[in-house]
């Protein structure tokens, strides 16, 4: 099993910055690839972005690219999403999940409890 925590959501202007943080822990969690998605009420859980823990090669959503940067320290078994330039439309649900890295949710096994980030216009 695999456990993740995610911390760092709130309340942000538009245009101001946040920084989620996943906490990761449990049986053989490195050896899967680590993603964000996002769920604003009444639509579908959508990708966000994804890293590799080994290598730490990466990508995105293009609604977020050149805005968010995912990144992760092996050390701290901690990934961060850093985001910047926040829109009203980033307002969602944050949820970090441990699986193939994909774009699609399904093909994540394991998932934290959420995170709000509310962006206020």
């Amino acid at each position: 099993q695999v456990q993740l925590v995610e911390s760092g959501g709130g309340l942000v202007q538009a245009g101001g910055s946040l920084r989620l943080s996943c906490a990761a822990s449990g049986r053989s969690f490195s050896s899967y690839k680590m993603g964000w998605f996002r769920q604003a009420p009444g639509k579908e859980r959508g990708f966000v972005a994804a890293i590799n823990w080994s290598g730490g090669s990466t990508y995105y959503a293009d609604s977020v690219k050149g805005r968010f940067t995912i990144s992760r320290d092996s050390a701290k078994n901690t990934m961060y999403l850093q985001m910047n330039s926040l829109k009203p439309e980033d307002t969602a649900v944050y949820y970090c999940a441990a699986g193939g890295g994909s774009i699609y949710y399904t093909d994540y096994k394991f998932w934290g409890q959420g995170t709000q980030v509310t962006v206020s216009s």
